[in-house]
């Protein structure tokens, strides 16, 4: 993904070199070298500046679409295709006179923060129709990424091959040379624009604020180029200089009190955009629940630790509950995962001596569950920060009676949390009469991954049972299904959640020609596909 000069903007015969020469300004040695400075810089720059958007891309699109192995393909080929077409003109820009190639791409550059600066609006206005079309998810997350993203990642691609040139005719003595360092500027300045924007920018800025500030880095860069090339041809201002006022007008922070420049996010942490929104109106008590990016992680009441509202986390209950000695009593539980804590919660105020550990990978979720969703810190109840294949194999063997996979998000789960290696782990923790449970969204009518999950399980687990809701609509898209590996078969066919809710487990014939019409797998660590398992047409 190197935002490197284009062939065409270095392919140079000697005539086209000298010709270029003609066009600049009589100059000295060190006026010519400034100018080079000038361009390398500049196109280190915009290297660095390309790659931040791309990886603020993935962010920005969270809250709508998820985060999975789709959305990062759809934003890098998005962005490597516009990196390509901006190339490609860049390289046709380059055989301009040199004063007017220079104004072009202080042009680009300018609609480069505009385009920028504009799909923070943009995402708001496209994204719920997009997602309305019912396109699919691999189209609608290509359609949403291709309306936001290419049109920066083209007018950034266009700056390389055109300084690059400009850099040449400064010194057409050194041409060997220049193309060696223009390519070297270019990616490093990826590397760099990758580093700050992973590491720094969305962690101290966040997405709004990071996207304004890459617009008006490119805002400075396309000053700079105006400037220069006033400088070296004595050509008029006001024409650039009046477009770049008004584009900074457009982002000063007047306009980002707006709806459309304010974060969706509560907290935006290394990991996801964390929303907490207020439940208490529609539930008729005082609860919120925890969005992490675009998918709800559970809903907490605060008058009551124990109160379960989403149905598969009562179904996880429930069938803890009948398998474990005195409905769980003293249990001892790991989570992987912990999201809104809704469970973890309800055990540790509920279950007499029990202890509860949980895996999360991020600080800020634990921070806000504990500060805003009513956590707390209770005593029998630690966390782990930490990724939870990890924390769960510094454990001790058969140390848990009770382990919980609740590490889902949407159409991505983490493969190295469901494969027959991890199984194998989770069964060494856990106890005679142990129970795993672990929740799967997948397609309601082909639920391929969630049958590769229990193929996975019943290498290491003498019964594996799947459950789902009784209604489900075997023509509906998306299902919630919980999964059981135990030692023995569940008492019962059917669970009875509430007056009017019950969970059916699958017969074992119907999972076994399921599995076999489906195509289900053993995942391993060296083969997981879930992306592709998810029900994704």
């Amino acid at each position: 993904m190197n935002e490197q000069p284009s062939g065409e903007a270095t392919s140079q015969s000697g005539e086209g070199v000298a010709q270029g020469a003609t066009n600049e300004q009589p100059g000295d040695v060190a006026g010519a070298a400034g100018s080079t400075g000038l361009y390398l810089a500049l196109t280190m720059l915009t290297a660095a500046a390309g790659l931040a958007v791309e990886i603020v891309a993935g962010r920005m699109i969270a809250p709508y679409l998820g985060m999975s192995l789709y959305t990062w393909t759809a934003i890098i080929a998005v962005v490597l295709a516009g990196f390509s077409l901006g190339h490609w003109w860049g390289g046709a820009i380059a055989g301009w006179p040199s004063h007017k190639a220079a104004r072009a791409v202080g042009w680009a550059l300018l609609a480069a923060a505009i385009t920028t600066a504009a799909s923070l609006v943009l995402i708001r206005l496209v994204a719920g129709p997009v997602i309305a079309a019912g396109f699919g998810p691999v189209p609608t997350i290509l359609v949403i990424t291709t309306l936001l993203f290419f049109a920066p990642s083209l007018f950034v691609g266009i700056p390389s091959p055109v300084l690059t040139k400009l850099a040449i005719d400064a010194r057409p003595a050194d041409t060997a040379r220049t193309l060696g360092r223009f390519y070297a500027a270019g990616a490093f300045g990826s590397i760099l624009g990758t580093l700050l924007a992973g590491y720094v920018l969305i962690a101290w800025l966040g997405t709004v604020r990071s996207l304004v500030a890459l617009s008006l880095l490119y805002l400075g860069m396309a000053a700079t180029l105006f400037w220069h090339a006033q400088q070296r041809r004595s050509t008029s201002l006001v024409p650039p200089a009046a477009a770049v006022l008004l584009a900074v007008a457009l982002l000063l922070p007047s306009g980002l009190m707006t709806a459309a420049f304010r974060s969706n996010c509560t907290v935006e942490s290394q990991y996801y955009c964390i929303r907490i929104d207020d439940m208490s109106q529609s539930l008729g008590t005082d609860a919120r629940v925890m969005v992490l990016d675009h998918l709800a992680h559970g809903i907490n009441v605060r008058a009551e630790p124990t109160a379960l509202v989403s149905p598969y986390v009562v179904m996880q209950n429930a069938l803890v509950e009948t398998h474990l000695p005195g409905g769980g009593a003293g249990m001892r539980a790991f989570f992987v995962g912990g999201g809104a804590y809704t469970l973890p919660r309800a055990w540790a105020s509920s279950k007499a001596g029990s202890h509860v550990v949980i895996a999360e990978i991020d600080p800020e979720v634990t921070r806000l569950a504990r500060e805003q969703m009513w956590l707390g810190n209770p005593a029998n109840l630690a966390v782990r920060h930490a990724d939870a294949r990890a924390a769960l194999a510094a454990e001790p063997a058969a140390s848990f009676n009770v382990v919980v996979g609740d590490a889902f998000h949407d159409i991505a789960v983490p493969p190295h949390l469901v494969t027959d290696e991890f199984v194998a782990l989770v069964k060494s923790r856990l106890g005679p009469g142990g129970v795993y449970v672990m929740n799967v969204v997948d397609h309601g009518s082909r639920p391929r991954f969630a049958l590769s999950v229990a193929a996975s399980l019943r290498r290491h687990f003498p019964v594996v049972e799947i459950w789902s809701d009784a209604t489900l609509d075997a023509e509906g898209k998306r299902a919630t299904f919980v999964i059981a590996a135990l030692d023995r078969p569940s008492p019962a066919g059917a669970i009875t959640l509430g007056r009017d809710e019950t969970w059916r487990r699958w017969p074992d014939t119907v999972v076994e020609r399921a599995s076999a019409a489906l195509g289900a797998i053993v995942l391993t660590d060296d083969y997981a596909p879930v992306d592709r398992l998810i029900g994704v047409d």
